[in-house]
């Protein structure tokens, strides 16, 4: 995985600014279309960078009123950041597996998560387009679904609502998209 991707326009010119912008520091832990398209290379568009955290809390406001949805910027490069929330669960331990983007900006720090966190990211909400993503994931990074199901079963599965019915679609659905 890379850690200085090629960031497809206008998403470098976009976070350059963002990055300038910024009165301070800010560390974003992302997931979500950002992460699949932008650095592993999922064919579709997407105009929104969903993080998880936002590193300190206290720079939400900042970074909302910088690149939020209703921001200059957000009009000016038809792209935004955004909150993830709703019906996303993360494995227990995802933030000791960030991976930093190496994207050369000053106060903007961009941590993403690792391909098996982020395939599992995409378990809760389950649609469509989250079974292509995980599909793209480990056809073109070779993931294993050994690795896949462990960490859903000691991450996860403890506190996860739902995970009966989350473990039978790791294995009744998701394992045919496995090489293993």
């Amino acid at each position: 995985m890379p850690s200085n991707p090629n960031l497809p326009a206008p998403w470098a010119e976009f976070l350059s600014e963002v990055d300038q912008s910024l009165s301070r520091a800010v560390e974003l832990h992302c997931s979500g279309g950002f992460v699949l398209t932008a650095v592993h290379g999922l064919p579709r568009s997407t105009a929104d960078l969903d993080y998880i955290t936002v590193v300190p809390r206290d720079a939400y406001e900042e970074l909302e009123r910088i690149a939020g949805r209703e921001s200059k910027l957000a009009r000016k490069y038809k792209l935004y950041l955004q909150q993830a929330g709703g019906v996303t669960d993360f494995p227990e331990n995802y933030e000791d597996r960030l991976v930093e983007l190496n994207l050369g900006l000053r106060n903007l720090s961009l941590e993403i998560l690792e391909p098996y966190d982020l395939a599992l990211s995409k378990l809760t909400r389950n649609s469509p387009k989250d079974r292509e993503d995980v599909k793209h994931l480990a056809k073109n990074l070779g993931l294993s679904f050994g690795i896949l199901y462990e960490r859903f079963s000691t991450e996860m599965k403890p506190w996860v609502t739902h995970a009966d019915r989350h473990e039978l679609t790791l294995t009744r659905f998701w394992k045919d998209y496995f090489a293993e």
